[in-house]
C-alpha cells in the first residue's frame, strides 16, 4: 500500500477521529471493550475515511497485566480496515508496564500505519507530520500534525503535562519550511490529546460553534505557547483532542478553530454517546467541515 495520502478526485479528504477508546485487559472490562471495538469497526464502514486518527487514551494501563494486548486491540479495526491510519499518545496509555516506544514499536508492526516515533530529541514519542497531496498527485495542498501531550506534570506543578518548548519550535520549524517551499502557508490540521487552556478560554470568550461542555477543561497548568505560535505561522486551521469526555464542542479563537473529539470507548467515565469526529478538507481552499457520527447512527453537525 502507498503511504502517500491524497485529496478524493472530488477534491475532499475524509479523517475519522476515534478518542479515548481505553480498552482495558479484556477482564473487568471485557463486554464493554468488545463493544467498543464493534462501534469502530462499524464507524468505519459507515464513513469509509481516507484516514483513521486515535487522538490518545487507546488502552488503559495502570493495573492492567498486558497494556500492548489491550493496544493491540485498539488498533485492530484501523488495522484490519486496510486503511491508512495515524495516532497519538494520551496520559492513560503508558502509565504503567510499558512505555510509549514500546506502543509504538506496535504501532509500527502495521503497514497501514502512517505514525512515527518522530525526533528523538523532542520530548514525547509521535511528533511527526503528514502531507497530503494533490488528487493527480505531486503536490502538497494540506498538511496534518501530530503531537505528544504527554502524562501527568511534576508533583510540584501538578496536573498535566503540557506540550513542551522544543515541541512548539519543531512544530513553528517544519510550518516555516513548508512555507518557504510551497510560498504561503498551506492549510493544516493538528492532532493531539490534552486539550490547551486556550480550550477554556474560547468556550468564555471566543465564538462557539457548536457542542456541548458537560466538565471542566482538563488542560495543563502551563501554557507553553503552541497556540500563539500556531496563530503566528499562519497554517493551522483547527486542532483535535480528546482527554475531557463529556466536552464535544468547537470554538474559534484567534482564527483557529479548537475541536473535542466525541469518547469512542465504553471502558470509562462519560454521559455522551459514543461515536467518534468526521473532519472534512476541501482541496485549494483553508475550508473544513466536520461532524459526529454516533453510535445510534445519528449524524450531528
Amino acid at each position: 500500500m502507498s503511504k502517500t495520502l491524497t485529496f478524493r478526485e472530488d477534491g475532499t479528504f475524509k479523517i475519522l477521529q476515534f478518542t479515548d477508546v481505553h480498552i482495558g485487559d479484556g477482564v473487568d472490562g471485557r463486554d464493554k471493550d468488545a463493544h467498543t471495538v464493534a462501534l469502530m469497526e462499524r464507524l468505519i464502514e459507515q464513513e469509509r475515511p481516507d484516514l483513521i486518527v486515535y487522538t490518545g487514551d487507546l488502552c488503559w494501563s495502570h493495573g492492567v497485566k498486558d497494556p500492548e494486548q489491550g493496544f493491540r486491540r485498539a488498533i485492530s479495526p484501523a488495522v484490519k480496515s486496510g486503511l491508512p491510519w495515524a495516532a497519538v499518545f494520551g496520559n492513560h496509555d503508558t502509565e504503567e508496564g510499558v512505555t510509549r516506544e514500546q506502543l509504538m514499536d506496535v504501532m509500527l508492526e502495521s503497514d497501514t500505519c502512517l505514525a512515527e516515533p518522530g525526533p528523538e530529541h523532542l520530548s514525547g514519542v509521535g511528533n511527526y507530520m503528514l502531507p497530503i497531496q494533490s488528487a493527480g498527485g505531486g503536490k502538497v495542498k494540506a498538511l496534518l500534525y501530530f503531537l505528544d501531550s504527554g502524562c501527568e506534570a511534576p508533583k510540584h506543578i501538578g496536573g498535566y503535562e503540557w506540550i513542551h518548548g522544543d515541541q512548539v519550535e519543531w512544530y513553528a520549524g517544519v510550518s516555516k519550511e513548508m512555507t518557504a517551499q510551497h510560498g504561503s502557508p498551506l492549510p493544516a490540521l493538528t492532532f493531539f490529546h490534552i486539550p490547551l487552556p486556550e480550550y477554556d478560554a474560547v468556550w468564555h470568550t471566543g465564538s462557539v460553534i457548536s457542542g456541548s461542555k458537560f466538565e471542566r477543561v482538563c488542560a495543563p497548568k502551563m501554557n507553553s505557547g503552541l497556540y500563539a505560535r500556531m496563530v503566528e505561522m499562519g497554517d493551522v486551521m483547527a486542532t483535535f483532542v480528546g482527554h475531557d469526555h463529556d466536552n464535544d464542542y468547537i470554538g474559534e479563537l484567534h482564527g483557529i478553530s479548537l475541536c473535542y473529539g466525541r469518547t469512542t470507548g465504553y471502558n470509562c467515565y462519560g454521559k455522551l454517546q459514543r461515536g467518534a469526529r468526521v473532519i472534512q478538507l476541501i482541496e485549494g481552499t483553508r475550508e473544513f467541515h466536520t461532524w459526529l457520527r454516533l453510535e445510534n447512527g445519528t449524524v450531528l453537525k
